[in-house]
C-alpha cells in the first residue's frame, strides 16, 4: 500500500469516524438502533455542498450538523410522541429525507463542486498537498471528542447515559426520558450531519444515494474499534472509560478505511465490500456467544473423555 493510499485511508477515516461516533452514541449509549442514519447524511452532505456552491463552506458544514440534528429530532419524535418503535421512526425519517435531499439540492439527484473553493481546498493549500486534509479531519476529530466527553459526562449527559443503561430506573428517579432520548438522538444525527457535510466538501459532490449502506460501515467500525483497541486498551489501563471508548471507536474507522483499501487492492470488487461489511458485523457481535459454545463443547468432550476412562477402569 503506498503512502498516499494510507494517508487518503487515514483522512477518509478521521472523517467518516464522526459517523461512527454518532452511530455510538445511539447504538451503545441510548441502546437505540437508529436507521436514521443513512438520510441524515446525505442531508448534511447536501446542505454543505449548496452552501458550498454558493461560496460558503464553513457555514455549510455547521447548517450540515444541525440539519443532521433536525433529523434525529423527527425521529426521536416520532419513537417518544407518537410511541412508535425507534427502528420504524428511523425507517420512516430516512424514507422522508430521501426526497427532502434532492429538494435541498434544487430538485437533482447529485451536485457537484467543480472548480469551487471548499474547505479542504484552502487546508491543502495552507498546509500540505497531501496531508492538509487529514490535518483538518484530525482537528475537527479531536474537537469533537473533547466536547462530546465533556458534555457526557454534564447532568444532562449522564442522564442521557443512564436512559441507554436502564430506562426504567431513570423513570423512577422523576428524569424525562422523552427528553434524554430526543437529546441523545439530535447528537448522534448532528455527528451523522456533521460527517456528510465533510464529506461531500472533501469528495466535491452531494449525491441522493451517497448515505445507502452508512449503517452498516458505521456498524462495522465501531465493532473493529471495540474489539481491537477497546480490548488493547483494556489490557493495558485496566479499566474502560467514555475517553478510551470514543477514541477506540474513531480508530476503528481508520482501521475500516485501511481494510477496504487493502481489499481493493487485491482487486476484490467495490460491490462486495457490503457484503463483507456484513459478514466483519455478525462474527463480531455473535463472538461472545460462539466463544462461549465452543468453551461448551470443550467441556462436554472433556467430561465425556473422563466418562469413558472411568467406565474402562470400573470394567
Amino acid at each position: 500500500m503506498s503512502l498516499y493510499t494510507l494517508t487518503s485511508c487515514i483522512e477518509l477515516g478521521l472523517l467518516y469516524g464522526l459517523l461512527t461516533l454518532g452511530i455510538y452514541i445511539s447504538y451503545r449509549i441510548l441502546n437505540i438502533a437508529d436507521l436514521t442514519v443513512d438520510g441524515s447524511f446525505t442531508l448534511g452532505a447536501a446542505v454543505s455542498v449548496m452552501m458550498t456552491t454558493i461560496g460558503h463552506p464553513f457555514l455549510g458544514i455547521l447548517l450540515g450538523m444541525i440539519a443532521g440534528s433536525l433529523a434525529g429530532m423527527v425521529t426521536a419524535l416520532l419513537h417518544t410522541k407518537l410511541k412508535i418503535q425507534p427502528i420504524l421512526a428511523g425507517i420512516l425519517t430516512m424514507t422522508g429525507l430521501q426526497s427532502i435531499n434532492i429538494s435541498v439540492m434544487g430538485g437533482k439527484p447529485n451536485i457537484g463542486l467543480l472548480n469551487v473553493e471548499t474547505l479542504f481546498t484552502k487546508s491543502r493549500e495552507l498546509f500540505d498537498k497531501n496531508f492538509g486534509g487529514s490535518l483538518v479531519g484530525l482537528l475537527i476529530c479531536t474537537l469533537v471528542i473533547m466536547y462530546m466527553v465533556l458534555f457526557l459526562h454534564t447532568q444532562v449527559g449522564l442522564s442521557v447515559r443512564a436512559t441507554g443503561d436502564n430506562e426504567d430506573m431513570v423513570k423512577s428517579s422523576s428524569i424525562n426520558v422523552d427528553f434524554t432520548k430526543t437529546i441523545g438522538l439530535m447528537l448522534a444525527n448532528a455527528l451523522v450531519g456533521l460527517s456528510g457535510a465533510l464529506i461531500g466538501q472533501n469528495q466535491g459532490f452531494a449525491d441522493a444515494s451517497m448515505g445507502i449502506g452508512m449503517v452498516v460501515a458505521g456498524l462495522a467500525s465501531l465493532i473493529i474499534g471495540e474489539i481491537i483497541f477497546g480490548t488493547l486498551a483494556e489490557l493495558i489501563f485496566r479499566k474502560k472509560n467514555i475517553l478510551i471508548h470514543v477514541i477506540s471507536v474513531l480508530l476503528g474507522s481508520v482501521t475500516y478505511r485501511v481494510i477496504i483499501a487493502a481489499a481493493l487492492e487485491i482487486n476484490i470488487s467495490a460491490s462486495s465490500m457490503k457484503l463483507i461489511s456484513a459478514i466483519i458485523i455478525t462474527l463480531a457481535i455473535s463472538y461472545p456467544v460462539l466463544k462461549e459454545q465452543l468453551a461448551f463443547n470443550r467441556k462436554k468432550r472433556l467430561h465425556g473423555k473422563v466418562r469413558k476412562e472411568n467406565e474402562t477402569c470400573s470394567l
